[in-house]
């Protein structure tokens, strides 16, 4: 079974509180570790399932009460409508990239390796990392490596690559990091790589953009008192799910009637974020910055 050890596995499923008898989504389907655990806790329900990468297909579950569908979440909304469900019970999302992207050299996600720039979640995407190395101007560049990566050297990055790639197009994980050698300050190699490659890896994916696109309509289907639980492993995913669950939008307060009163579509379940114990780090290091939030439709 599956390719990847799940993050927070008891608590993410204990927050759905799982009616037997419900509809459940996991909108991030991959090796399918949380949908196993849905399914031993449901009995007439259905759980439907999304992952929009062809690897997740060899995890595909023979299980009649299992729907799988093959997009991105961003299509949540008119694919359960598709299959029948109007409302869900629930909705689970564990965000990121699963450690079965990163060992995989080709996929171009880890700088670990070397291999094709690519970090496409779904391969048939046409914009890869190669593609925005070597054609973004240097200011769409900068202000990727400022917003994703949180670069303070967000403007140098930029320069450098451009001036590269004006020779030879920079096309291999290895001549990519050799360019960035300079700027790679000693003794945090690991922690400044594994920010540029984030940030190229959401913009390859879109993934603020989909992610906000797929929460605003979790208000939609979940119905009341059914719950909404997210795992993510960046402050940039944190901090949107953060005020998407306490103001029911991604920046500013909530908004106000005409009488003070304040109309979210959830409640917070967990006022402090959940995050995983010292063993489950021991166990499995992509675990160390996961953090977990659920939240309750009103």
């Amino acid at each position: 079974m599956g390719y990847h050890t799940p993050v927070l596995l008891k608590e993410s499923i204990d927050g759905l509180q799982i009616k037997p008898q419900g509809i459940y989504v996991d909108v991030t389907f991959g090796g399918g570790g949380h949908s196993h655990e849905i399914l031993k806790k449901i009995n007439k329900g259905k759980l439907v399932a999304f992952d929009q990468d062809d690897d997740a297909l060899q995890n595909l579950i023979d299980d009649e009460r299992f729907v799988f569908v093959n997009h991105n979440f961003r299509f949540l909304k008119n694919f359960l409508k598709y299959h029948g469900f109007e409302k869900v019970d629930g909705i689970l999302a564990d965000l990121g990239v699963s450690s079965h992207h990163f060992d995989q050299p080709e996929r171009g996600f880890s700088f670990r390796y070397d291999g094709e720039l690519d970090m496409r979640m779904n391969r048939s995407a046409e914009v890869s990392a190669k593609d925005i190395i070597n054609q973004y101007p240097e200011q769409e560049l900068a202000k990727i490596f400022w917003e994703y990566g949180e670069l303070k050297i967000s403007r140098k990055l930029a320069k450098a690559i451009v001036n590269n790639r004006t020779d030879k197009e920079i096309n291999t994980i290895k001549s990519f990091t050799d360019l960035l050698m300079p700027f790679i300050p000693k003794h945090a190699e690991h922690k400044f790589l594994a920010k540029i490659f984030q940030a190229l890896r959401i913009e390859v994916n879109r993934e603020m953009d989909f992610l906000k696109e797929m929460l605003l309509q979790t208000a939609e289907v979940i119905k009341p008192g059914g719950r909404l639980v997210v795992i993510t492993y960046h402050s940039l995913e944190d901090r949107l799910v953060k005020n998407f669950i306490k103001h029911g939008k991604f920046e500013g307060e909530a908004e106000k009637d005409f009488y003070g009163r304040t109309s979210v579509p959830f409640k917070a379940i967990n006022r402090k974020v959940i995050v995983p114990d010292e063993k489950e780090i021991a166990e499995n290091n992509r675990a160390r910055s996961a953090k977990l939030r659920i939240a309750e439709r009103l």
